[in-house]
């Protein structure tokens, strides 16, 4: 199962490695990491997008607490969350199929932030199921290059994560 754990950090150089490295010295892989400082300038948030049964998933929580930098850990899957992505998309856009894009670039709610005489660049934010979605619908073929971020994930109402 795919869990979002959400991840409160000193904000110091060497925390991240010593995250991912817990990761890869257990075997555990990574779906996506994202890390950004918040409004305090001396933490980190961390999301990392992962794989595994709930006993996978608190095994790495026990382990991420133990880190000196890991302040806090939180499983968003737990209780309810907003989770979003970005995804910027290069295509080609020629003839009939520059018509095409932006109807689909309306439809996902995307937004077209490059034009070019033969592609277009799309922005479009949302979940990892809505990402995937939108490249399946544009098609292979016309995909020159994507970028994501990975998941960005925060819990809903009250569930905060501060120290």
């Amino acid at each position: 199962m795919r869990h979002i754990l959400s991840v409160l950090m000193e904000n110091e150089s060497g925390a991240m490695s010593r995250v991912v490295g817990l990761f890869s010295a257990r075997g555990y892989n990574i779906d996506s990491l994202s890390v950004a400082a918040t409004e305090d300038p001396t933490l980190s948030r961390m999301t990392i997008a992962t794989q595994g049964d709930d006993t996978v998933i608190e095994q790495i929580t026990k382990q991420l607490n133990k880190l000196i930098e890991v302040v806090r850990v939180i499983d968003l899957n737990d209780s309810r969350y907003v989770e979003r992505g970005l995804m910027l998309v290069k295509v080609r856009a020629v003839g009939k199929d520059r018509d095409e894009i932006l109807r689909l670039t309306e439809i996902y709610r995307g937004h077209i932030v490059d034009v070019s005489d033969k592609s277009y660049t799309v922005e479009v934010t949302g979940t990892t199921d809505k990402l995937d979605s939108f490249l399946e619908a544009v098609g292979r073929p016309l995909i020159l290059e994507t970028v994501r971020t990975g998941a960005a994930g925060i819990g809903r109402g009250e569930r905060i994560l501060k120290i």
